[in-house]
């Protein structure tokens, strides 16, 4: 009888509906103490592997987003050191690069212009980070690094534009708040698609009453028609132009031999791209046959190419064009990123470079390095895995509202900075540009700025800092003192009102 009454207490008990209940996710943190030795002096400072629970209006978590943070601890008045939030670009990249390039407090040596020896890497005390002037936040957006989606959200619901930009515009409120950080001051750095990110992102922090002291873009892309080439647009062959003859002339390409004076070089390139060149464009299939041929000679003495190419080509001819044929009859193929770096071509006969020499010579001392610093050094313990590219598929483009009458357009996120400057005059840019960046050309990132429609005294507010290095300038050591010079100057001056 007994038995009977266990089993149909049982059997009811089994019956009952069970309703799960989600767990709330908790915030990751890990944190380590350390000192290096930066300025002269000893930098002690505090290092956060820890993430931001991101929630939707309804306080629905919807994302998990993973940061690598460092507070300087023996400075004077904490609170009030500047904060510089620092990000890649891709969009779809983690900020490894940055972090231990640059930015850290531990770097990976890469000593070398060209490919770099094979494991162990050496990773180093970064004599060069400003740390000992700001505390640095290295965010990973969700879909890198360790970063995720939570719940019913989709990584596609953060790859877009204005998603993107909402998202971290949520993380830097909540990180103000976590570590009671209100009244610093804030700096965005941002490379590459970075640098598109830090525009948008500067109009979205201001809609939540953050306003930002200063933005750093580090090989800047903010309208991308100037490094697109689609038919029928010459813009991008214009502002291109200059970076190939910087280019040919470091590499010994130019008929004429080694420039004296590489910065009058580069003006009077940029002079007549602007206008002899432009205007030879623009006059297309009209363009006089004399003129023609003289444009053609011109360009083979600022490039080096043949001039049955660049007749072939018919006076435009894009960056990977470029990247395969300059060195063609050696056999070898230009860097996009940085074009300082050549590598073998592969097949001879290729419109276009099988790879990119520069990002096949340095990928893995980074991705090596960093993972090796989080997990030994920096103690996460977690069983993520590092995504050091999201590729974030569909990725959306399109924005809506003035100047976009069909509803698309190629993007140019030029008006939101402006804008971001008028509603800020005390806002302040610093332009870092590499010469030899092919990826994000510097002569197009300076037109851009120079075109933002600012008023006259406002325009004194972007500063320009350019670099004999490529889209990465950090990976060559000697050029490491010219940054920090450049970012610690530019801090000091904007940090103090």
């Amino acid at each position: 009888m007994k038995t009977r009454i266990r089993l149909s207490v049982a059997a009811a008990i089994l019956a009952i509906p069970v309703v799960l209940i989600a767990q709330e996710p908790k915030a990751a943190n890990w944190t380590t103490r350390h000192s290096i030795q930066a300025a002269g002096q000893t930098v002690e400072y505090e290092a956060t592997v820890g993430s931001i629970i991101l929630r939707d209006t309804a306080e629905k978590p919807i994302g998990e987003l993973y940061f690598t943070a460092y507070f300087r601890t023996n400075a004077p008045n904490r609170p009030l050191r500047p904060v510089v939030f620092s990000y890649n670009g891709g969009p779809g990249s983690a900020s490894f690069w940055l972090h231990m390039g640059i930015m850290g407090p531990r770097r990976v040596r890469t000593p070398l212009v060209g490919q770099q020896a094979p494991p162990p890497y050496e990773i180093v005390d970064n004599a060069f980070t400003i740390l000992d002037v700001a505390d640095i936040v290295m965010i990973d957006p969700i879909g890198t690094g360790f970063s995720r989606p939570l719940g019913t959200a989709r990584g596609a619901d953060f790859w877009g534009l204005d998603e993107d930009a909402a998202s971290l515009t949520q993380f830097i409120r909540r990180f103000l708040s976590r570590y009671q950080r209100w009244n610093s001051p804030r700096y965005l750095l941002g490379e590459s698609y970075g640098t598109t990110r830090s525009a948008v992102l500067a109009g979205h922090l201001q809609r939540a009453n953050i306003d930002l002291n200063g933005i750093v873009l580090v090989s800047s892309v903010l309208q991308f028609n100037t490094l697109q080439f689609p038919p029928g647009d010459d813009l991008p062959y214009i502002l291109n132009f200059p970076s190939y003859a910087v280019t040919s002339e470091y590499l010994g390409r130019l008929p004429g031999g080694k420039r004296a004076d590489l910065k009058a070089f580069m003006q009077e390139v940029e002079d007549w791209s602007l206008t002899e060149y432009a205007t030879a464009l623009l006059a297309a299939g009209t363009l006089d046959p004399a003129r023609r041929r003289q444009v053609i000679q011109k360009m083979h003495q600022y490039t080096g190419l043949d001039p049955a190419f660049l007749d072939r080509a018919d006076l435009r001819v894009t960056a990977p064009q470029y990247e395969a044929e300059l060195l063609r009859d050696k056999g070898l193929v230009v860097g996009r990123l940085d074009a300082r770096f050549t590598g073998p071509a592969g097949d001879l006969l290729s419109p276009t470079p099988s790879h990119d020499p520069q990002s096949t010579a340095i990928s893995s001392a980074y991705t090596s390095a960093f993972n090796q610093y989080v997990r030994a050094e920096l103690g996460y313990d977690g069983d993520r895995e590092y995504v050091p590219s999201g590729g974030t598929p569909g990725w959306r483009w399109q924005r809506s509202g003035p100047g976009v009458p069909f509803g698309f357009a190629s993007p140019n996120v030029a008006p939101d900075l402006a804008m971001a400057i008028r509603r800020n005059p005390k806002l302040e840019v610093l332009l870092i540009n590499g010469l030899y960046d092919l990826a994000t050309p510097y002569f197009a990132a300076s037109w851009t700025m120079d075109r933002m429609g600012l008023p006259p005294d406002l325009r004194d507010n972007i500063a320009r800092e350019d670099f004999a290095a490529g889209h990465m300038m950090y990976v060559e050591e000697p050029l490491l003192p010219q940054w920090r010079e450049a970012l610690t100057r530019f801090i000091a001056r904007t940090s103090k009102r």
